[in-house]
């Protein structure tokens, strides 16, 4: 740091973000002031001796990572956006706090405003996505030393601490390490309900210490005890976890360290209260010139740093990689894969799409370096690790492949970090009926439009005798309902590379592959263009249609098989693979239209029907489940269930009949 300590200047730092948080709340008539006034002194504390960022380039990448967990408080981040000057931060958008069109939503939203590293609201997100981040960092310092070197701060609230996420965060943060992240605990000791001790007893720094954290404490409205413990954090060779002794709604002097202040406007007597007891003299979104410079000097200390960095860049001899791996550039994928589907032709294997992934991500792994992977423990059965991946260990980030451990949602979390964070993209396995314990960070992924990769195997009762907890039945319904999420379930080795080819060249929303437990037989005869990127096609034409038979992955070898055995009787059925629904809808009316006929429809998928009314007329029919699957070996449970060759073909013949 290059800042003179001044506690005067804090004060009015952190007195400044009191004062816009009070007056936009009351404007709003709605928000929560309670924690960004009880936090000022700590944020006051942190921008201006410690983080380093530059409003001019807000996106530069050896910037410091600031996560506002406590996504609630957040007119904390606006008040420093704004008086840290970021162009797209005036008084007109604190002004419009909460309101439609404004920059300065409820809660801080990722690509609606600069500086905002990731959406937050949802408790324990932000701690666990800048696990993501921190991680990245250190893979990214391990590959480019003399260009990343940044730190990773958290401001989180008890609420952020108590979901289980934050369990599993904090498990794997310490056990890798990693000493550029460091969370602010704002310890008021305050729930909505009232006093912490309603709901838990527990000893956080006890638990954070217990999963191999550093901890320290200090009085959250003493300047110098926080500064000696940001800096004491700084040096520690773990992660830390401060906890900053606060009182919520710290300034309104009626109601603060109450829980009535958390989530509600202070009102205008006690805002007047509160600014004869600041000494706060500015008329309501008035600031002072003197808190602009203070906020100022803090920006200018950035964009020195970042001036001197953009030099080391400049001279550095793998300036070109660096670029590369921050555009996450796919067009070296492109020779490879194509050779890659060549031979599948040629060979046409007969294996499951999870076997069929590992394949095509041998590929994608030896084309770009910058692509991570990981599993949830379960890499055995994802197939996510390709041959020549070394692992990331304790202390050792130079390698490629990420041991998450049994801990699904905090695997979610970190990979959208990974992914926020830049240089790298993420996918990760587990199990698909196991998304329902990622799904919020599934959402996150889906609602700021962050390009992270959802490896999920065994994708359908197919996978036999691990039984109905494990046999996804909802799962695919439930993740096509996701706006901004795309869902590939492909159905052959072929459709497999391509959805490799769609998730890495996909830059606006995550995608999610369901990939199958069981063999399946190659189909495509030509990959010229590539199918699934369409969503769904004819894989099967015929020149009159009597029947078309919509199927996607293990379920369009049964199609297929229906289709040989309808051909025999004289009923000429089209089959269409559909490996996703939301690519297949963004394709034009006359598209659709020409793949789908106008013939009867049997839709054919081992799950429930809901969604498939997308493609599918009421007078339409369905094959799949209506309830759990059961225990017993793949084959039995197809037959069990009615999804079945003969079951499709005695649909066809009622509807012919019709």
């Amino acid at each position: 740091m290059n800042v003179q300590p001044n506690s005067t200047t804090e004060r009015l730092m952190a007195n400044a973000i009191r004062a816009l948080t009070m007056d936009a709340v009351q404007k709003a008539n709605s928000g929560h002031p309670g924690m960004p006034m009880g936090m000022a002194d700590v944020a006051a504390v942190l921008f201006n001796r410690f983080i380093t960022l530059d409003p001019q380039a807000h996106d530069w990448p050896d910037r410091d990572r600031f996560v506002l967990s406590a996504g609630h408080g957040s007119m904390l981040i606006y008040a420093l956006n704004h008086l840290l000057a970021y162009s797209d931060m005036g008084m007109d958008q604190i002004r419009a706090f909460r309101q439609l069109g404004s920059r300065t939503a409820g809660h801080p939203e990722y690509g609606h405003a600069q500086g905002i590293e990731v959406t937050t609201g949802p408790l324990g997100q932000g701690i666990a996505t800048a696990v993501g981040m921190a991680l990245a960092e250190r893979m990214a310092a391990a590959r480019f030393p003399d260009l990343v070197n940044h730190y990773t701060y958290v401001m989180a609230g008890d609420g952020c601490l108590m979901e289980g996420i934050s369990q599993e965060a904090i498990d794997l943060a310490g056990h890798l390490k990693l000493n550029r992240l460091i969370v602010l605990w704002d310890d008021n000791r305050i729930t909505i309900d009232g006093g912490t001790e309603l709901s838990t007893s527990i000893d956080q720094p006890a638990r954070f210490r217990a999963s191999g954290w550093k901890t320290l404490d200090c009085d959250g409205h003493t300047p110098t005890e926080i500064a000696d413990a940001i800096a004491e954090a700084r040096a520690s060779d773990r992660p830390v976890l401060i906890a900053c002794r606060t009182v919520i709604g710290y300034g309104a002097p009626n109601k603060q360290g109450g829980h009535d202040v958390h989530g509600a406007p202070l009102g205008d007597a006690e805002i007047a209260a509160a600014r004869a007891y600041l000494g706060w003299m500015e008329a309501p979104f008035e600031m002072p010139v003197e808190a602009y410079a203070a906020f100022a000097r803090v920006a200018e200390r950035g964009a020195t740093a970042r001036r001197a960095w953009t030099a080391r860049l400049d001279s550095s001899p793998d300036r070109a990689v660096f670029a590369e791996a921050q555009r996450a550039d796919v067009g070296a994928l492109t020779a490879p894969m194509d050779a890659y589907k060549a031979q599948l032709l040629a060979d046409r294997p007969k294996v499951a799409t999870r076997k069929a992934s590992e394949m095509a991500l041998a590929v994608v792994n030896a084309a770009l370096p910058f692509a991570i992977g990981g599993s949830a423990d379960l890499t055995g059965s994802n197939l996510t690790r390709t041959k020549g991946m070394t692992a990331v260990t304790p202390g050792d980030f130079a390698g490629r492949y990420i041991h998450f451990g049994i801990r699904e949602h905090g695997m979610a979390a970190a990979m959208n970090g990974i992914a926020l964070h830049g240089g790298f993209r993420p996918y990760g396995g587990t199990f698909l009926a196991f998304a329902d314990y990622c799904r919020p960070s599934i959402r996150l992924a889906a609602l700021m439009g962050v390009p992270t990769i959802f490896v999920m195997t065994h994708d359908s009762i197919g996978l036999g005798e691990d039984g109905p907890t494990h046999q996804p039945v909802e799962h695919l319904a439930s993740l096509r309902a996701i706006p901004n999420l795309t869902v590939l379930r492909p159905c052959d080795a072929v459709e497999t590379a391509e959805a490799w080819e769609v998730a890495m060249a996909t830059r606006d929303r995550p995608v999610l592959m369901a990939l199958s437990r069981q063999n399946l037989p190659t189909f495509r005869k030509d990959c010229s263009q590539n199918m699934t990127a369409t969503g769904g096609y004819l894989l099967r034409w015929v020149e009159k249609r009597h029947v078309t038979l919509i199927a996607t992955g293990s379920e369009v070898e049964t199609a297929m098989t229906a289709a040989d055995q309808l051909a025999a009787e004289g009923i000429d059925a089209a089959v269409v693979s559909l490996p996703s629904m939301e690519l297949f809808a963004t394709r034009s009316g006359e598209y659709r239209r020409a793949v789908l006929g106008d013939a009867p429809r049997i839709g054919v998928e081992a799950a429930i029907r809901m969604g498939w009314d997308a493609v599918l007329r009421p007078s339409d029919r369905f094959i799949g489940m209506s309830g759990f699957g059961a225990s017993a070996p793949a084959p039995e449970l197809y037959r069990r269930f009615g999804i079945t060759a003969d079951a499709i073909v005695l649909a066809a013949r009622e509807m012919r009949k019709a």
